[in-house]
């Protein structure tokens, strides 16, 4: 019996290092940056069994198999449909200022998505402004309201956004909620979710999480944008999920979420419109383009050209990492960015090192308290080479600032739901706006400068003076970082 235990142990070891060894060839065949790679190696070899079980929940890119070959089928038709904004009077490159050429030829080139003139937008940087504008617009709807987020949390006065959508929905409005699944896993056993659907109200989970399926799709793969749009007139992004933050974790020691949305109209609303077509299709199956845009536009007034660029899977890869490339290492005054998860890949920490080593005023603001344990350690490891580089960092006390904002060079900015970190610029389902409009890129920077004002400035002398083991937990997440 002795002797069957030892070839069982034997034989299971022997299973064991073939599974690492199979593992080890899918991590270092796989084309991605050095860093990921070893941080998983690294996983996979100082947890044993666990880090294997990990790599297949979190190591790959895998919408799943039906996902992504409904993805990979939509692909051309809705890039078709994009297309036809090329004929829209409101796509006049020779036109727009120059300042966002560079990025509508590259989100042309790659999505097929223009940039687009004759926009209105409005700033709204308070929950109370956010959720009663919101509720506003729904009491207006006339015919189909469509809405994703990441969370939704019942409480204050998202209950009355919830309570307008039932309304709508009983004067015969379609409503097409789409929600994460793992975002907001309590709002769908909640009883506001079960009177939103027995009043018609079409509420969708998105990337259901099954243990079971961790094989067939990455269970860490989320859908993180947060689009509203109403009637295909008014529409609405930013960083703000659909919760009143005074009923929002507010036990988790970090203050108030402090968020800023956008509200739009014009043409760039059938475009958001059309995104969220995508992420309904994807999840549902059901194809519903949204109407082409009204596109007459006053060849004198051509406000607010937008570009409205998505990324996730199923659409080009790198997207929204390039667009920020380009427009940090194009500025020429200033960068000035907040972010809620600061753990950049190593291409955007080099642009953002050698944009303040140009003589770039380079200004990131995140908060000094995080939800995150893990990104927050992991966030401080970057400090040193970003002080050295010259980087500016504030470190925001009034609250967790969740807002999504790079301004650059006070003439532009890029606005919406893209975190700087890895799980945002490469897996999951986000948005941003990059708006070449001076007055409302004012406004936002205006609003920067209110943060700054409630932070910290990191002192370079008296950071080099940090405990040893304050150094050590800096290090320790910074080696999971390419992974986070």
């Amino acid at each position: 019996m002795e002797g069957f235990y030892h070839a069982l142990t034997l034989i299971g070891i022997a299973l064991y290092w073939i599974i690492v060894a199979g593992v080890t060839i899918r991590v270092v065949i796989k084309r991605r940056s050095v860093s990921v790679s070893l941080a998983w190696l690294m996983i996979i070899y100082i947890l044993p069994i666990i880090g294997v079980i990990c790599y297949f929940l979190f190591g790959e890119l895998n919408l799943g198999k039906k996902r992504a070959e409904r993805a990979q089928a939509m692909f051309n038709p809705y890039e078709a449909w994009f297309l036809k904004l090329l004929d829209c009077n409101a796509h006049l490159p020779e036109k727009t200022p120059t300042h966002i050429t560079h990025i509508d030829d590259l989100c042309t080139k790659r999505m097929g998505i223009p940039a687009l003139c004759g926009n209105t937008l409005s700033l709204q940087d308070t929950p109370e402004k956010i959720l009663k504008s919101i509720v506003e617009d729904i009491e207006q709807a006339q015919s189909i309201i469509r809405m994703e987020f990441y969370i939704w949390n019942e409480g204050g006065l998202a209950n009355a956004v919830s309570a307008a959508l039932i309304r709508a929905s009983q004067r015969g409005v379609r409503c097409q909620i789409l929600i994460d699944a793992a975002g907001s896993r309590k709002f769908f056993s909640s009883s506001w979710c079960k009177m939103m659907m027995d009043a018609g109200v079409e509420v969708v989970q998105a990337l259901q999480v099954n243990p079971w399926r961790m094989f067939l799709r990455r269970l860490d793969l989320r859908q993180h944008r947060k689009i509203i749009v109403i009637d295909d007139n008014v529409a609405y992004t930013g960083s703000m999920n659909l919760v009143d933050p005074e009923y929002f974790k507010q036990s988790a020691g970090v203050g108030m979420w402090v968020d800023v949305m956008v509200r739009i109209t014009g043409p760039t609303v059938n475009v958001l419109s059309a995104i969220h077509c995508w992420d309904w299709e994807v999840e549902t199956g059901e194809r519903s383009f949204p109407a082409p845009p009204e596109c007459h536009i006053d060849q004198d007034n051509l406000l607010h050209p937008i570009q409205v660029v998505p990324s996730g899977p199923g659409m080009p890869e790198n997207l929204i990492q390039q667009v920020l490339t380009i427009a940090i290492s194009r500025a020429s005054e200033s960068v000035t960015i907040t972010t809620p998860y600061f753990v950049p890949s190593e291409e955007l920490l080099q642009t953002l090192r050698t944009t303040a080593q140009r003589g770039v005023k380079v200004e990131l603001i995140i908060p000094k308290k995080n939800d995150s344990i893990m990104v927050g350690w992991a966030s401080k490891a970057f400090y040193a080479e970003l002080l050295s580089a010259g980087v500016i960092i504030h470190e925001f006390e009034g609250g967790l600032l969740h807002t999504k904002s790079v301004v650059i060079d006070q003439q532009y900015c890029l606005i919406g739901t893209v975190n700087l970190d890895v799980r945002s610029l490469w897996l999951n389902f986000e948005v941003t706006l990059v708006v070449d409009d001076a007055e409302f890129t004012q406004q936002l920077y205006w609003l920067q400068q209110t943060y700054i004002q409630q932070s910290t400035t990191v002192d370079e002398e008296r950071w080099r003076e940090r405990s040893m083991l304050h150094r050590f937990l800096e290090r320790a997440f910074y080696l999971f970082s390419p992974v986070l």
